[in-house]
């Protein structure tokens, strides 16, 4: 896939919010890219009005090109302090995460009433589309404005990626995961987020798109579960060396027991701890999660 870095801008000149959206940040991870494509080509022949401004951007271009995860290294792991004051660029991924760093400053430079973002995401196995929040500013409260799963605080345990980036700077938002990598229901998942974010950041009233009702049915009707809060209690890390094969046919939010076997790693089995749900369960080559655990809460907003 080849794709422009901004992949799109919107707005009607009126003043408003700021709404930022990735997509491809991991290049094996295309939905999010189309369903951007798709959202610029509904707005530009429907001229809808909304507040504030749209702003798509594509993350790892050369990875989208080869359908690749990452060339040097996770372009969602480099997004440290370090490695962003550093300003070099030591790997693709960094050069690709500061092209993307400018591109926001620019905008961050104007006047909006608010900055938002969303980054999506598809995973490797079989999912129902969820948000990954991190509770810091209103992210969790603004996460609770949409329809579906929302699992906190994958941000918390794992260092480097855009989302705790863009909200360490003070931008408000989530990571949404749309389905499996190459499910036809990811795009119009992503495709709906897209609009309800527009909608709820940018005053979109969504009775104006050509495509209303069935671009935001399909997902927040016909795919999205009925809102539920999680937490993750633990994460099965991985290192470079590991021999790691999850047992087959585990999905997104499977209930597993405690004892239950889990996943083989250099010859020795994995078993669960817990009476829980399994999350990201580990099915494709590169990666170093190989599962996390986490079970539901409340849903108070913080």
């Amino acid at each position: 896939m080849d794709v422009e870095r901004i992949i799109g801008t919107y707005t009607s000149n009126n003043p408003g919010p700021l709404l930022f959206v990735t997509a491809g940040i991991h290049g094996n991870e295309p939905s999010g890219v189309l369903a951007l494509q798709d959202v610029f080509k509904e707005l530009n022949h429907t001229k809808p009005t909304i507040n504030g401004t749209l702003v798509g951007v594509s993350g790892n271009k050369t990875a989208l090109a080869k359908n690749v995860r990452y060339i040097d290294e996770d372009l969602n792991r480099t997004w440290t302090e370090e490695n962003i004051k550093s300003g070099k660029n030591t790997s693709h991924e960094h050069t690709e995460m500061h092209d993307i760093i400018k591109i926001l400053q620019t905008y961050l430079e104007k006047k909006h009433s608010k900055n938002y973002f969303l980054d999506c995401h598809t995973t490797s196995s079989a999912s129902l589309p969820y948000i990954s929040v991190q509770e810091v500013n209103n992210n969790d409260a603004w996460a609770h404005r949409f329809p579906t799963y929302i699992v906190r605080g994958f941000s918390d345990i794992i260092t480097g990626d855009i989302d705790h980036y863009l909200s360490r700077i003070g931008i408000t938002g989530f990571v949404f995961e749309a389905g499996q990598h190459t499910s036809k229901k990811a795009i119009e998942n992503h495709e709906g987020m897209i609009w309800l974010a527009l909608k709820e950041a940018c005053n979109l009233k969504l009775e104006n798109l050509s495509c209303y009702p069935e671009c935001v049915t399909r997902f927040s009707v016909d795919n999205a579960p009925e809102q539920k809060t999680f937490k993750i209690l633990y994460r099965h890390a991985l290192n470079k060396k590991d021999q790691f094969k999850m047992e087959p046919g585990f999905e997104n939010f499977s209930k597993v027991k405690k004892g239950q076997f889990l996943a083989m790693q250099n010859g020795k089995k994995i078993t669960s701890k817990w009476n829980a749900h399994i999350f990201m369960p580990l099915y494709q080559a590169q990666g170093d999660d190989g599962f996390f655990i986490i079970d539901e809460v409340e849903p108070t907003t913080v």
